[in-house]
């Protein structure tokens, strides 16, 4: 690990060093924020010293990102778009074999790059495709099993082309994880699953150091603001003590507890005070007490149920986590 100023990176199996903290854009209903609202935050976030940013073909947020960056260019508050960190992901409409290159494509085309520096499989499923491949429609109806095989040799094509520094994949479980190593001739750089305090992930965070996978959370707050999200992290009366104790925002602590597991995390705010709030974790520590205290905390996830269907290939929640609904077991 090594610091930019003041941003920590990781280093990957693959690509460059993914810079510990990222900016996430997304927002809910997805596609309903103004474009400009989400350029501006993104340029002020370059501005804050963030150099990570994370979209999807889903967010429906590349083209802005694109946007963003290359004005950031144009007035020097980069030299070049190398200095920064791009993440998008795969959609499930478009996770088939002979689908995944044109994915990509389309994407950087939106973003006006001629790489990203990480790709991945947004989930661990796929969709009945669509007739048209800009369509973000989703129905449950729809949901498929996935090749993973013959989806994860194009993601590895991806890379091979230069189209992307890295690859990897998002929600996927421990058994996921041992399946898709099975076959892969390059290994996930990075699974994004959601981490909070209240889903801590001890076993999927041990698995993926293990296989040289690095971690990254989403939803460090409990993923207020989205359809998943109860407010459980932002209400925890431990983490509002510990706050208190520590002089900090309870966001901070979320995310300053992520951070000491050795995660990068995704942060999502267009606000300028708490964009630069969330970078007010470097410089201070969590005491044992209030790890351990965060420990005992009843685990849940948020994201239980999105891809679970009667009609499906995961007909239960226990069939879609592999039986890792919490982080423990």
């Amino acid at each position: 690990m090594t610091m930019r100023g003041m941003m920590a990176e990781a280093a990957l199996s693959s690509g460059k060093p993914m810079p510990r903290i990222g900016m996430g854009t997304a927002s809910f209903p997805l596609g309903a924020t103004e474009p400009s609202t989400v350029k501006d935050a993104v340029l002020r976030a370059i501005e804050a010293g963030y150099r990570h940013f994370d979209t999807a073909a889903v967010y429906q947020t590349e083209a802005i990102l694109g946007e963003a960056v290359a004005e950031a260019v144009r007035a020097g508050l980069v030299a070049s778009r190398d200095e920064l960190y791009i993440t998008s992901k795969l959609w499930v409409a478009h996770a088939h074999p002979g689908h995944v290159l044109p994915s990509l494509r389309r994407a950087l085309r939106k973003m006006q790059m001629e790489y990203l520096d990480l790709y991945l499989i947004h989930f661990p499923v796929s969709m009945r495709l669509a007739e048209d491949p800009e369509s973000m429609t989703y129905s449950k109806d729809d949901i498929v099993m996935m090749d993973m095989e013959g989806v994860w040799k194009e993601m590895e094509e991806c890379q091979r082309l230069g189209l992307t520094k890295a690859i990897g994949v998002s929600n996927f479980s421990c058994k996921k994880l041992e399946t898709l190593l099975s076959f892969a001739t390059i290994s996930p750089a990075a699974n994004q699953v959601e981490v909070h305090p209240y889903c801590r992930q001890n076993k999927l965070r041990e698995f993926c150091k293990e296989k040289g996978i690095q971690l990254c959370a989403y939803s460090p707050l409990g993923g207020k603001g989205t359809p998943w999200s109860n407010n459980a992290v932002m209400d925890c009366p431990l983490l509002k003590q510990i706050a208190m104790e520590r002089g900090k925002t309870i966001a901070q602590v979320c995310l300053r507890w992520v951070y000491e597991q050795g995660d990068c995390v995704i942060v999502k705010s267009f606000n300028k005070s708490r964009l630069r709030e969330n970078l007010g974790i470097f410089d201070w520590e969590l005491t044992n007490d209030d790890r351990h205290k965060i420990s005992t905390l009843p685990e849940w996830r948020g994201t239980l149920d999105i891809f679970v269907h009667k009609t499906g290939p995961y007909k239960t929640v226990d069939e879609f986590w592999d039986g890792e609904i919490t982080g423990d077991k």
